[in-house]
This record gives C-alpha cells, sequence and structure tokens, in this order.
C-alpha cells in the first residue's frame, strides 16, 4: 500500500526539519509531534500537529492513528532521562494497536548488531560515547534490542556527524561498517524518504555516511 500519511517524531529538530520539507516537496501529508506547537512557524496545508511528547503513550496514539508509515528522528532532550527506549516501546504499542507495519529511525554509531565489523575509529567513538554519555548510548542499544523483539518492519539507520546543509554528496550504507566521518542533513532526509518504499533494509540497521574525496 503506497503510503499517504506519514507520522513524524523529531520533526522540528536540526536534522528533522530537512526530512519534513523533503516529505512535503515530494507531496506527503505529515502528522507531526510537538511539545511546543506555538514555536513552530511553518505553514502548510499537508500538516496536522499533535501537541505532546514522546513519553506520553496516549500523545503517540493520536499522532500514529490514520497514517500508514512512522518516522523519527528524536533526540535527547537536555537535562532529561533517556528518551529513545521509552519512546520506542510506545511507538511499538501504537503501531501494534492500528495495525501499521513500517517504522524508519534514526540513531548514532554507537548501536551495536550482531553484523558489525566496525573500524578502529568507529570503535573508539562508540567507547567514547559509552564514556561520556552512558545513559543515552545504552538506552540507543536498548532501543534497537526493543526493535528486534518487535514485529514491525523497521529500519534503524546509523549515522556519524549530521551536517546541516542542503548539499548533496555521494552517500554509501553498509550493515557492518561506517566508513564516512559526516551525512549531509539532505542527503539523510532523502535516504530516509526513499525507505518508504524500500523493502532493502528492512528489519536492518545500515550505516549511512557520505563519501567525500
Amino acid at each position: 500500500m503506497k503510503a499517504n500519511k506519514i507520522a513524524i517524531i523529531g520533526g522540528t529538530g536540526k536534522s528533522g526539519q530537512y526530512l519534513v520539507q523533503n516529505l512535503l516537496e515530494k507531496g506527503y501529508s505529515l502528522k507531526l509531534l510537538l511539545r511546543n506547537p506555538e514555536n513552530f512557524t511553518l505553514q502548510h496545508p499537508s500538516i496536522e500537529i499533535v501537541q505532546g511528547d514522546a513519553r506520553d503513550e496516549k500523545a503517540i496514539h493520536q499522532l500514529i492513528e490514520g497514517s500508514n508509515v512512522v518516522m523519527s528522528a528524536l533526540g535527547q532532550p537536555k537535562g532529561e532521562k533517556s528518551i529513545f527506549s521509552d519512546a520506542t516501546k510506545n511507538i511499538v504499542n501504537a503501531m501494534s494497536d492500528y495495525s501499521i507495519k513500517r517504522y524508519i529511525v534514526t540513531t548514532g554509531l554507537s548501536v551495536n548488531t550482531a553484523y558489525d565489523h566496525k573500524n578502529e575509529r568507529v570503535k573508539m567513538a562508540t567507547d567514547w560515547m559509552y564514556e561520556h554519555y552512558p545513559e543515552t548510548t545504552a538506552d540507543k542499544q536498548k532501543e534497537y534490542e526493543l526493535l528486534l523483539k518487535s514485529n514491525l518492519n523497521w529500519t534503524l539507520v546509523r549515522l556519524p556527524l549530521i551536517l546541516l546543509t542542503e548539499k548533496n554528496y555521494p552517500t554509501q550504507t553498509s550493515l557492518t561498517d561506517c566508513k564516512g566521518e559526516g551525512i549531509s542533513a539532505a542527503d539523510l532526509a532523502e535516504f530516509l524518504a526513499s525507505q518508504i518504499e524500500d523493502s532493502e533494509y528492512i528489519r536492518k540497521s545500515p550505516f549511512l555516511y557520505n563519501l567525500k574525496d
């Protein structure tokens, strides 16, 4: 079934804004979960706003109802306990309740899978994250484990540093290693949008990165 309404969590974040713009340009209708709708200035007839927080089970149900696909570019709110596994539980439950299968979500390089052969730079970056941000880093790993146990057709996209630019560069994906140091926010948005109809990475966790000279 072709998607026509997409529920988005984290659509006002730095990379999420690029995703929202990309999807609007492609003609999708969007439902956005916003903590503070009064701060959201983008006016568009294809946007429906749901006020709430990703930890709020009722708000997530309201967001997902009537959607075909769910996408998340959720970031960690400053000064709060890690949000990722709490949000994932709510999303998995709501999607199951409404029989929605396709879930596309972003995360960091620190998430490990059984298929990985991370290079030394990525291993060091993973270790650094566990040392300096142990709670959120462990919680992102828990998010992956929750998705593995779910019956969703999820894709968890693992990312290096997101570069907030409209520029496009050659991109590459890998299920085992991240060979690039950054990803353009425009390239990320385009890849996430492509996954709506693409089944190549269903229930998989590809790294996505730019290849630069």
